[in-house]
């Protein structure tokens, strides 16, 4: 038995506060990532990882052994990984992944094929720890399996933590990912806000780098049954389902009330000169066998 996988009991608070803080939870905390730089990997490799975050070394093959993965992620606790490394045989690679129970669930590798650094693009930048907008153009995200699976990677990887509410000048990071002819291309671009003649400002889209053109090579993903295991939530996270209530694409909450039929002839109105009834209208009403209210002489 390694010895991340015993049960360690704890001797001090300090330690019990820790191991309290790794256990299963209903909502889990925000994800992290860990950056890893094969001993092998370039400049342009490294030039990567370090627009992105910074960088821990280390020498590792994730295709041929995970092992040295897992220990990573379980002792640092984290659930996403990207690791950087340069050969003759994959030059510019890199592998992003993604663990479930510190297990290896998804892992796809990537070659790049361009790249431009945010020092190459001199335009002002957006701060540190702006959570971005993600957009995915190209049908190849949907229709593709393994695309699919990428798509949902970059999510986890990108998303940042949740957030209650939005303001409109925190929208202003897009990371764009578009998949056309075998090839992802990711942009970044900072959004402007301009003044214009109405209450809406004006958007413009400014990119500040990086800039990547990537290309799928190998792929290890995960069976259905293990990838749906990884999507279960717990009960007591499910919404109770209320009668009577029914919401649209937008989220819009929309309730159904049930009433009894109701005789509109009743149906006491305000008094007005032009809401009396006139004398054909009486007539008629004491043909039909009803009689009219009198009305109090003033």
């Amino acid at each position: 038995m390694e010895a991340l996988d015993r049960v360690v009991k704890p001797k001090t608070k300090r330690a019990k506060r820790f191991l309290e803080k790794r256990e299963p939870k209903l909502t889990e905390n925000t994800k992290n990532a860990i950056l890893i730089k094969g001993g092998n990997a370039n400049l342009t490799v490294t030039e990567t990882l370090k627009d992105i975050v910074s960088i821990l070394k280390n020498i590792t093959r994730p295709f041929e052994d995970q092992t040295s993965l897992e220990f990573f992620s379980k002792k640092s606790d984290c659930s996403l990984f990207l690791f950087g490394s340069h050969n003759k045989k994959r030059p510019n690679n890199l592998i992003i992944g993604r663990m479930f129970d510190y297990h290896v669930l998804d892992m796809i590798e990537l070659g790049i094929e361009k790249f431009v650094s945010l020092k190459d693009i001199k335009n002002s930048k957006c701060p540190e720890g702006t959570k971005p907008m993600l957009i995915f153009a190209g049908d190849t995200f949907d229709l593709n399996e393994e695309y699919r699976r990428l798509k949902s990677l970059l999510i986890d990887f990108f998303r940042g933590p949740t957030v209650p509410t939005i303001r409109l000048a925190g929208l202003e990071y897009i990371l764009h990912f578009t998949a056309m002819d075998g090839k992802i291309y990711m942009r970044s671009y900072k959004v402007l806000l301009k003044k214009s003649r109405c209450k809406i400002p004006r958007i413009e889209l400014e990119e500040m780098g990086p800039s990547l053109d990537l290309v799928m090579r190998r792929t290890h993903l995960a069976s259905e049954d293990l990838y749906k295991l990884s999507l279960k939530q717990p009960k007591a996270l499910k919404p109770k389902k209320k009668k009577n209530i029914s919401h649209d694409v937008f989220g819009t909450s929309y309730g159904r009330i049930h009433m009894q039929k109701q005789d509109l002839s009743k149906l006491q109105t305000r008094k007005m000169k032009g809401l009396k009834k006139r004398p054909a209208a009486k007539m008629t009403e004491e043909d039909e066998g009803i009689s009219p209210k009198k009305l109090k002489s003033v």
